[in-house]
């Protein structure tokens, strides 16, 4: 099921990601997120940057007290603060994270995170290959 593109926020992922190499002013495009509306009780934006197989590369931005609820992804994870703050709990540790820190998870370890402040965080997710489908 294909969505009006009067309904989109952004450019379809398949126009977007259609080039072999890409660059990001993260910059730029942290701008044009935060100006965008909040929808729902979500508290945070996010752009997903490049998806192709395995491999998704998202940015968020999260306002203080957002975050993201328990889950697991079947791949390794890496979170990426940018700026703020984030407090994250993989299987019962809890990592402190502010700018410029990064945690690198392996397939599996399950995890839920809290902005401790207003922040912007790059996600890499690299699903193993049964799971990219």
């Amino acid at each position: 099921m294909t969505t009006p593109i009067d309904d989109r926020l952004r450019t379809h992922p398949e126009e977007r990601f259609v080039s072999p190499q890409l660059q990001f002013d993260l910059k730029k495009i942290a701008t044009t997120l935060l100006a965008e509306p909040i929808t729902g009780p979500r508290k945070h934006r996010q752009e997903t940057l490049y998806k192709h197989g395995q491999v998704t590369v998202a940015l968020f931005h999260f306002e203080q007290g957002a975050g993201l609820s328990e889950h697991v992804a079947q791949g390794v994870v890496t979170v990426h603060v940018l700026e703020g703050r984030l407090k994250m709990t993989a299987q019962g540790t809890v990592h402190e994270l502010p700018a410029g820190q990064l945690l690198v998870m392996a397939p599996g370890v399950r995890h839920d995170l809290v902005a401790e402040e207003s922040t912007r965080m790059l996600l890499t997710v690299c699903l193993e290959e049964s799971k990219a489908k």
